[in-house]
């Protein structure tokens, strides 16, 4: 059974930093993708960077290039995929949730449907 914990939220200033990790169990391709999304209150779960399972290629959607980056430790026998966040601003206020897909279609997607495992969340609030 693949389960993922997220850790690392929290509330900071515009301009702070934060890391978040997830920490995923059962999971063993090499060939999925591992992501993380955010969500705001009535709007839809949005991407936000996305990595091989190998941990080879990376991706960040446009409004977070340069400041966040994805990354994942498979080593000690246990997956581990963090997102270092950096500049935060207010609009980066949301829930993060860390995703896991078993097999991946089109390479790179921070599609929600390339993604079988979902966390439950952290709460990041940015204050100006």
């Amino acid at each position: 059974q693949v389960q993922l914990v997220e850790s690392g939220g929290g509330s900071v200033q515009a301009g702070g930093s934060l890391r978040l990790a997830c920490v995923v169990s059962g999971y063993t391709s090499t060939r999925g993708l591992m992501g993380w999304f955010r969500q705001v209150p009535g709007k839809e779960r949005e991407g936000v960077a996305t990595i091989y399972s190998s941990g080879e290629h990376s991706y960040h959607t446009d409004s977070v290039k340069g400041r966040f980056t994805i990354s994942l430790d498979n080593t000690k026998g246990k997956n581990t995929v963090y997102l270092q966040m950096n500049s935060l601003k207010p609009e980066d206020t949301a829930m993060y949730y860390c995703a896991a897909g078993d097999r991946r279609r089109y390479g790179l997607s921070l599609e929600r449907s390339e993604y079988d495992y979902w966390g439950q969340g952290t709460q990041v609030t940015v204050s100006s």
